[in-house]
């Protein structure tokens, strides 16, 4: 075997022993406990999608939010989440679209700064999937939603000294629900809607 050969077999041989170290840490992590949980500003995104003149679906993101999540681990459905947006931080990649974003024909952030959502009820779908409804209010208007929620893991997390949650969930709204009605149909009404996000508590 060339000197190549012994690197990629190097390579191959330790991304296999950090599947197998990943593999045994997750089978022995330590749930989360209950409790009031903050999300992790280094890792949480919103992201959003939508069809633009049938060529492309646009991702967009807001890059300031805050969530705290109350979680039940003896009974997931009892648990409780809310969301706190900051409009204006509406990032498309493309500065001047930002400010179409941010006037009164899309969030209008000059009125309403904050989009909120608050959950109001969690149905188990399986071990680590449910179904979280909640009220979403954007410019003043408040409508129900629903979101796919994946609960990815919950862990002891000894070396930041934190109780850890991830989650993932997914959702779609129609802009028109929130007077949003600019360029309908040739820009897609549905907005289809992507969230990760980690929590951390404290440990006592």
């Amino acid at each position: 075997m060339d000197k190549r050969g012994f690197i990629l077999a190097g390579v191959a041989g330790f991304a296999l022993s950090a599947v197998a170290l990943m593999a045994s840490a997750n089978a022995a992590d330590e749930a989360a406990v209950s409790g009031t949980y903050q999300v992790d500003p280094g890792h949480r995104y919103i992201t959003f999608s939508y069809l633009h003149v049938g060529y492309s679906r646009p991702a967009l993101r807001w890059r300031d939010w805050e969530a705290t999540l109350a979680w039940d681990a003896d009974n997931p459905s009892a648990s409780s989440l809310s969301v706190v947006i900051d409009a204006t931080s509406i990032d498309s990649g493309v500065d001047e679209f930002d400010g179409h974003l941010n006037g009164d024909r899309f969030f209008d952030t000059a009125k309403h700064p904050e989009i909120t959502f608050v959950s109001t009820k969690l149905t188990k779908t399986g071990d680590t999937t449910g179904v979280m409804t909640g009220d979403l209010t954007i410019k003043g208007i408040t409508k129900p939603i629903d979101l796919d929620v994946t609960l990815n893991r919950t862990a002891k997390d000894d070396f930041f000294k934190v109780y850890k949650i991830g989650f993932s969930a997914v959702g779609t709204v129609k802009r028109s629900d929130f007077e949003m009605n600019y360029a309908i149909p040739v820009v897609g009404d549905e907005v289809e809607i992507n969230i990760q996000a980690e929590f951390n508590k404290s440990l006592d």
